[in-house]
């Protein structure tokens, strides 16, 4: 396989992993205006609207018709009749914030969609929503940028700031290099974007001396909760806590931002009950297969080959342990 397909495979793969949504919690009922003799009024919740009711929302100026999401996923139809492409689009996984955006006292919600043509491109939105009698109203929309990569969200002081891996001047599609703080205001009803803090390239130094937890082997792929898997990078070595044992191996950045190599990995000799030494293995193998990094809403994304396989581990930040 070439290094720029590789690179494609890998764009697709973070795409794949972008469009795993998982609604949240159910919102508390709304109580309507039952008095027949007064002329109905459209109602502001105080508070902001759930995901799992955003999931089922309509959505302004992605395309040129308002689309309607289905627990958090909206198809078109086929450009050509029998044809596979089609217009796609969804929400971005455990994206979501809610405050209060223009100090009126009700709470907005704000969450990203992803956007596809049916093409190589995954364009990412910005969307804010209010809840007006008991639903979700869409009532802003910016663009964001082609396969950019969220490392954090937050709203502070009625901003929108996310940090972001983006396409620099000299990057290929597929591969956004510059970071930079973006942030957004929500100013008489439309977000408004400042102007950005661009902070350098992407390093290996940005996921390096942070503890991270493995969350999912890949797509539709958990580590079950009663395992723990960890991962430290220190200089040109990564360690940490596989299934059973302590590993370690060699690691290395390639010549572009977020190409990535693991050695061959060796690990400590303990006993292992038997539903956990798949496990190991698996990881230990994928782990050495690893060719990128990236950021997903905060997660670390390594992206892995091995044989003919492709796909990604999705790692958390691991919880500081007292004292850190």
């Amino acid at each position: 396989m070439t290094s720029h397909q590789v690179k494609s495979w890998f764009a697709s793969a973070i795409f794949v992993v972008l469009t795993n949504y998982a609604p949240a919690s159910k919102s508390q009922p709304i109580t309507a205006n039952n008095n027949p003799d007064t002329t109905p009024a459209l109602i502001h919740k105080s508070t902001a609207p759930t995901l799992e009711n955003i999931g089922n929302g309509t959505f302004f100026n992605i395309y040129p018709q308002p689309i309607t999401l289905n627990k958090g996923y909206w198809e078109g139809e086929p450009y050509l009749a029998g044809g596979a492409s089609r217009p796609s689009a969804g929400l971005v996984n455990n994206a979501y914030l809610s405050g209060d955006l223009d100090k009126d006292g009700i709470e907005e919600a704000v969450v990203l969609l992803w956007q596809s043509t049916g093409g190589s491109g995954n364009f990412i939105y910005l969307t804010v929503f209010t809840e007006l009698d008991g639903e979700a109203s869409n009532t802003s929309v910016a663009a964001i940028g082609d396969r950019v990569q969220i490392r954090s969200a937050r709203i502070d002081d009625q901003q929108i700031i996310l940090d972001v891996v983006q396409q620099g001047p000299n990057d290929a599609a597929c591969c956004p290099s510059e970071k930079a703080s973006r942030n957004w205001s929500l100013i008489d009803g439309e977000l408004q974007e400042g102007s950005p803090e661009i902070e350098g390239l992407l390093s290996l130094t940005d996921i390096a001396n942070r503890s991270w937890q493995l969350v999912q082997f890949n797509r539709n792929e958990p580590l079950p909760e009663s395992v723990q898997v960890t991962l430290l990078i220190e200089g040109n070595r990564i360690a940490g806590k596989g299934p059973c044992n302590r590993y370690f191996a060699g690691v290395e950045a390639g010549d572009s931002a977020g190409e990535l190599s693991v050695g061959q990995a060796g690990a400590t000799r303990m006993a292992c009950p038997a539903p956990l030494m798949p496990l190991e293995q698996k990881y230990l193998r994928l782990l050495s297969g690893v060719t990128r990094y990236s950021f997903m809403m905060g997660n670390l994304a390594l992206a892995w080959q091995s044989e003919n396989e492709y796909g990604t581990m999705i790692f958390k930040l691991a919880p500081r342990k007292s004292g850190d």
